[in-house]
């Protein structure tokens, strides 16, 4: 249980607030690449942390990010028009590129020099794994960009995609890093799928027991559980800092600990991105290493019907399309895709969820984690001291994996199979 104050300091994420301040400290997934296919295309709108922003990708191919009020009288620049590599404003033709300096201003007489006291706020982005990333805090504390393995593989072996949450991203996380609703709100009534090699073990035993370790990248967590007579399985995941997860991807057995090639696995995870306090992006990615993803293949958050707002078809309005006689019969919610099972939960919640009334127990061990290290880090930023912030790219090279291991393995060696070899780096484009 948290109480209301420092419930507040870690769901305000808005300019000002210490974790807004925080999470502007590391580089963030604004939009997907796709959503900017051509040089030139029409702007996009987007929002992250509270703040209302225009994406643009300009003739030369880099991403700009701006803020949607035009300096001169606030006028939306989404209206903008995309062209000679900037946006220009359709109220009085003002332009801007994509470091936000005014380099052209009609409306003003050609001997005037105003256009070199105007500024638009912009942010410097990156583009890669299929995504556009930002950063938003003080340039002179700009760090590299994590080396998360999806942001890493080939075009084509990655596949990323991105909706609105209608709650806090605190929320989404902490039912992101909970290991234990599993066999239940995702959970089968079959008795035969119940007893399938990937999940006979999360149905045998529904009470895991849950061990977390601080890590350079920010923690791991392990779910043990029964395995056999002489065995745990073990469901090990990283948290990478500040609101990533990787989902375990296949499984290690003790007599034949390289059964499957990890590098042939198809892998997912989640990011969940502030849009405002009430509202979140919730960044789904999937790839594979060896080959190029099939059609269809990945994640189930990926192919959630969705508007053009971006908002799932399945919401609150129409009870997440629940079936009760699914429900009955074939599964623990009767609501169709995992994900919105996950959306359906988090979002009745309430948009930000009051923590002072709950009750915590030994299964919510990472949740109880994740908020003390989110509590330490905007107390520092409030104290003027240095927050945790991972700064090694390579400490990010993590997958998460199941294992059944022989009872005698501790934790702490169980962890060692989410380590990710080196290998060759993606190319990446940057935008100053």
């Amino acid at each position: 249980m948290l109480t209301a104050t420092n419930n507040e300091q870690i769901t305000r994420t808005g300019p000002g607030t210490p974790m807004g301040d925080y999470l502007r400290r590391f580089w963030l997934p604004a939009i997907t690449s796709r959503e900017l296919p051509n040089p030139d295309c029409p702007p996009i709108r987007t929002s992250l942390l509270g703040e209302q922003l225009i994406a643009f990708r300009t003739t030369s191919g880099a991403v700009g990010l701006i803020q949607n009020a035009c300096p001169h009288r606030g006028a939306s620049l989404f209206f903008g028009r995309n062209e000679e590599e900037g946006l220009r404003c359709v109220y009085h033709g003002w332009k801007f590129d994509v470091a936000g300096a005014c380099v052209d201003m009609p409306s003003e007489p050609a001997e005037s020099n105003f256009k070199n006291k105007v500024t638009a706020r912009a942010y410097p982005t990156l583009e890669k794994g299929g995504l556009i990333w930002v950063y938003m805090g003080p340039p002179e504390l700009k760090p590299e960009l994590p080396d998360y393995e999806w942001s890493r593989v080939p075009e084509g072996h990655v596949h990323v995609s991105r909706r609105i949450q209608e709650c806090n991203f605190l929320q989404a996380i902490e039912g992101g890093i909970d290991s234990s609703h599993v066999p239940f709100l995702h959970g089968v009534l079959d008795p035969a799928r119940q007893q399938s090699p990937n999940q006979k073990y999360l149905y045998g035993d529904k009470a895991p027991r849950l061990m977390v370790a601080k890590t350079d990248y920010g923690f791991a967590y392990g779910a043990q559980r029964n395995g056999e007579a002489d065995s745990y399985y073990w469901r090990l995941t990283p948290f990478l800092f500040p609101f990533f997860t990787v989902i375990p991807g296949f499984t290690v057995t003790p007599d034949q600990p390289t059964d499957i090639d990890p590098a042939s696995v198809t892998y997912s995870g989640h990011g969940w991105v502030p849009l405002d306090d009430y509202n979140c992006w919730m960044v789904t990615y999937s790839w594979n290493t060896s080959r190029p993803l099939d059609e269809g293949e990945g994640h189930p958050a990926h192919y959630v019907e969705m508007d053009k707002s971006l908002h799932s078809l399945a919401n609150a309005s129409n009870d997440y399309m629940i079936d009760r006689e699914v429900q009955r019969t074939q599964t623990y919610t009767g609501i169709p895709n995992g994900s919105m099972q996950d959306a359906a939960i988090q979002e009745t919640m309430g948009v930000i969820f009051d923590r002072t009334k709950e009750h915590l127990g030994t299964t919510d061990t990472a949740i109880i984690n994740l908020r003390n290290m989110y509590l330490q880090a905007t107390r520092d930023i409030l104290e003027g001291a240095e927050p945790f912030l991972p700064r090694a790219p390579a400490a990010f090279r993590r997958r998460s994996v199941s294992a059944v291991l022989n009872r005698e393995v501790p934790f702490e060696k169980a962890l060692d199979y989410m380590r990710i070899p080196d290998h060759t780096r993606a190319a990446t484009k940057a935008t100053v």
